[in-house]
């Protein structure tokens, strides 16, 4: 009798704890997800924060939180997260929770692809100890990386000459700016008029001049062409060499813009897939300009929004003067040979990255 009433009052108190737990193990239990940096170069390491409470009276024996995170961002393994599964593209975390704990779990990542990787929700259960009930909720967990291009260094990049972009750099300086003053100076033999300080004459008995600065007069567009047959309606064919001439452009834009050259970008690819525009970003010399082009380089997606002569012919249509153009492209179509005249007869320089790729070599043979 004794032993009946014992295994009746073990089922009742197993199935309680299991209805209980199924009825309220998951109310109360608040998620957030955070990094510690916004964006990160690719092969760089990104700290991931997950913090997950428990504001109840009962305790949560276990908790499961699952994740869909990319293959290109991968976990740093070690003792504090054996309790961590990966399975594809999904990552799994156990937790247990006392009542009112608050929990803080520190995963290190390597990005190791550049992208914009965002994360919307994750998937909670849990359930009681004896694993009777198990009970599933979707969570809002907002948050983001965005994963720049490889910077390469400027000598291992295959520039079209060697001088090219010292040229641009010393022109930055040796061009005057009819609206910037750097002082005053005796006039000389054939000074026009319009540039004789009068107020500078009076104060020194002396005829003086504005003496003008210097500013830089041409500006440098990075282009990218992610056509890589004369056929734009055949896809990507090599994505490596196209991650490559994001890397580049990324390098150049970097090393222009630190030494004074206002720098822009475009290309024929697209952010987004329901609306695929091509990508045009104008020239201007800044911090924040820098960032933006290491913004929009990690967000482009491998693929085509327009053949690439008619992205090019837009600059002759809008009449670009005063431009030095960086052309990154595995092929040189005749259309765009016509259009580097054209542009060169408007007062523009063009000169042209080339891609190897041993894929295209193969399919072109």
């Amino acid at each position: 009798m004794n032993i009946a009433w014992f295994i009746l009052i073990t089922f009742a108190v197993v199935g309680i704890q299991a209805y209980i737990y199924h009825k309220w193990g998951l109310l109360r239990i608040e998620y957030t997800r955070s990094f510690n940096e916004k964006a990160v170069f690719e092969g760089e390491k990104i700290e991931m924060i997950d913090e997950i409470s428990n504001k109840k009276l009962l305790p949560i024996p276990w908790l499961r939180l699952e994740s869909k995170i990319s293959a290109n961002l991968q976990f740093q393994r070690n003792s504090a997260t054996d309790n961590e599964i990966d399975s594809g593209d999904y990552h799994r975390t156990l937790f247990s929770l006392m009542p009112y704990q608050k929990v803080k779990r520190r995963q290190f990542l390597t990005c190791t692809k550049r992208g914009h990787y965002q994360f919307k929700t994750v998937s909670l259960s849990t359930g009681d100890a004896f694993g009777i009930s198990e009970r599933f909720k979707s969570v809002s967990s907002a948050a983001e990386i965005i994963v720049y291009p490889r910077l390469v260094p400027m000598d291992h990049i295959p520039l079209p000459a060697h001088s090219w972009l010292g040229d641009i750099i010393v022109r930055r300086w040796i061009i005057e700016d009819p609206f910037l003053t750097a002082g005053v100076r005796d006039y000389a033999y054939g000074d026009p008029l319009n540039s004789v300080n009068w107020k500078a004459t009076a104060r020194t008995n002396r005829l003086q001049v504005s003496k003008k600065d210097y500013s830089a007069d041409h500006h440098l567009m990075i282009y990218v062409n992610f056509n890589q047959t004369e056929d734009f309606r055949i896809p990507i064919i090599d994505e490596t060499v196209m991650e490559e001439a994001l890397s580049y452009a990324a390098s150049i834009a970097q090393y222009a813009i630190a030494n004074g050259i206002e720098t822009g970008f475009g290309c024929n690819a697209y952010f987004d897939e329901m609306d695929k525009k091509p990508i045009r970003i104008e020239p201007e010399n800044s911090k924040q300009q820098l960032n933006y082009l290491f913004e929009t380089l990690a967000k482009v997606k491998i693929g085509t929004s327009t053949f690439f002569d008619f992205f090019f012919q837009e600059d002759v249509d809008r009449h670009l003067e005063g431009t030095d153009i960086l052309l990154i492209t595995a092929i040189v179509t005749d259309g765009m040979r016509e259009t580097i005249k054209k542009l060169e007869a408007q007062g523009n320089s063009v000169e042209v990255l080339p891609l190897e790729s041993d894929i295209l070599l193969k399919k072109a043979n």
